[in-house]
């Protein structure tokens, strides 16, 4: 039997931006497939509606006017190469430092 894991391409402290809305994050934890509604799902326009067997990234999210938790999956995921540290106000909760584009982890999460 062929093995359907997946490897996330993305990793925890990565910032990232969607491929299709004008919004970027850091992602602090990841699902390897699907684990929302499906209301949650069925809400996405289906043109764009994406998969549900690939990783799905929760984000600390922003866009122009606000801050807010995000869950993306993969597909609608690219590499945010601004170099710019995301302004969420929960991004001190979670992480610790950012260097190179990543955000570390806090050793002292509960």
């Amino acid at each position: 039997m062929m093995d359907m894991t997946r490897t996330a391409k993305f990793g925890i402290g990565q910032v990232v931006k969607h491929r299709f809305f004008s919004f970027r994050g850091v992602v602090f934890d990841i699902d390897p497939s699907f684990d929302n509604t499906e209301e949650w799902w069925l809400s996405i326009p289906e043109s764009i509606r994406p998969s549900k067997d690939q990783p799905y990234y929760h984000l600390l999210a922003e866009n122009e006017e606000t801050e807010y938790v995000a869950y993306v999956s993969e597909q609608n995921l690219l590499q945010d190469d601004s170099g710019d540290p995301v302004r969420h106000p929960q991004v001190g909760e979670v992480f610790d430092e950012y260097e190179g584009g990543i955000y570390r982890m806090r050793s002292n999460l509960n």
